[in-house]
Parts: C-alpha cells; sequence; structure tokens
C-alpha cells in the first residue's frame, strides 16, 4: 500500500453548560456536541492536520429565556498542526483573539501501551493503546497496515495510523470516515508561514494573561446576562 495519504477523521467535542434555575426549561434547545470534519494529510516524513474545506451547520445559534440568552458561536476553524516525523519538529499556526501565532516546538511524546487488544475498523486491522496526556487519558485505535506514525492533531508515535481517538472517557474524540491510500499532488503539506513566531510557553502565557484580563473584566459582576459558548 502507499505510504501517503489523506484520512478524513470527524472531530466531536462533548458541550457542557451549567444553567441557571430560570433558563433549564431550555436544556433540551442546546447542543449537547461539536462535530467538526477534519483532514490528516500523510507521507512518511511529513503530515498536516487541518479542517476540512466545507463544514456543516457552521453558523451561529442563539437561545434565550427567563431574561438571559445564550449563544453558541461556531466559526470555520483555521488552525493547522504541521509536523516533520523525521525531525521530530511541530509547527502549530493557532488563532487567538484575533491574532495569528505559530507555535514551533518539539514533537510531544506519549508513553504508549499496547493492550493487547485488536478489533477491525473500515475494513483494517486496528490494535488499542493507551496513555495519559498531564491529568488526561488517551485511548488510541491504530492500524499497522497503515505503517506510517501519524493521527489526529498532535497525536502520534504509535507504529501505524491512528484511526480513532478517544480523551477524557469520551469528552473529545475523532473517528476516521474515510481513508484514501494514494499519492499526494505537490503542495498538499506544506509547513504553514503566516503569524507570530512564538514557543508554546509563550503562547501559553499570553492564553493565560487574557483569561486573566477576562476574569477581571467579567468576574464579579456576570456577563450581562449573557453567556457565550465557543465549540472550537
Amino acid at each position: 500500500m502507499a505510504q501517503q495519504g489523506t484520512i478524513a477523521f470527524d472531530r466531536v467535542i462533548k458541550i457542557e453548560i451549567n444553567l441557571p434555575p430560570e433558563m433549564e426549561s431550555m436544556r433540551d434547545q442546546i447542543p449537547t456536541e461539536n462535530k467538526t470534519n477534519m483532514v490528516l494529510h500523510f507521507n512518511e516524513m511529513e503530515s498536516v492536520w487541518k479542517a476540512a474545506e466545507e463544514q456543516e451547520d457552521a453558523e451561529d445559534r442563539s437561545f434565550g429565556g427567563g431574561g438571559m440568552m445564550i449563544r453558541m458561536a461556531r466559526a470555520q476553524e483555521q488552525n493547522v498542526t504541521y509536523i516533520n516525523h523525521d525531525e521530530a519538529r511541530i509547527t502549530d499556526r493557532r488563532d487567538f483573539m484575533g491574532r495569528t501565532f505559530l507555535i514551533e516546538d518539539d514533537v510531544p511524546m506519549l508513553s504508549w501501551k499496547l493492550t493487547g487488544e485488536q478489533s477491525e475498523f473500515n475494513g483494517y486491522l486496528v490494535q488499542k493503546a493507551t496513555a495519559m496526556r498531564d491529568t488526561v487519558a488517551v485511548e488510541a485505535w491504530f492500524s499497522p497496515q497503515i505503517p506510517v506514525a501519524v493521527g489526529p492533531e498532535r497525536f502520534n508515535g504509535l507504529p501505524g495510523a491512528i484511526l480513532v481517538l478517544t480523551l477524557d472517557e469520551g469528552r473529545v474524540t475523532y473517528t476516521a470516515t474515510d481513508i484514501a491510500l494514494a499519492d499526494l499532488a505537490e503542495g498538499t503539506i506544506e509547513v504553514p508561514q503566516d503569524g507570530k513566531k512564538v514557543t508554546q510557553e509563550e503562547f501559553d502565557a499570553i492564553v493565560e494573561e487574557k483569561r486573566k484580563e477576562m476574569e477581571a473584566q467579567f468576574g464579579g459582576r456576570g456577563n450581562g446576562g449573557r453567556f457565550v459558548i465557543r465549540g472550537n
């Protein structure tokens, strides 16, 4: 088989929200998950992970009641993760608060444990592996029939492509929906170029600073009776 190609994924993130008593009647109107169509392009040396060009149901949705409003905003995802597997280097393009950053770092390595469990998924033999990322449990099903150590987001390092990945006991799941093993067109895998170059530590500090600013702005007095939930 060709050791390059494209795998399409559904990424599903469960949405959890605590409603005030006056808004409990709206609970059935609020989606319980957010699904994004993603793609993974790969070859033996490199991979790139990004949103599929076409997305379903990308419009904002609002719900109101009891003098309050919930707005669920879902913008088209622009983030891109590029990995050079030969050099074990990663370049993440991240949009945050109207700014674009390029995060350059070493590829994070997980201590995978093979469980010995096997199954079949979309016609491929898959094996189960588990790991911990900080305090988050990670479960992966990978296929040695696609002998490239790639997977969704930053997850990789197994002796085969990851086709199903679950984080935090199902809070986030990635499921392969289409697997096309074929030569990629020139330019399909490219390193992101636009954005301010920062380290992961610098980016985390920027996010933390903004979080504290928002807490100071809204923390003590609410948010004018309005909740905003972003699905990405």
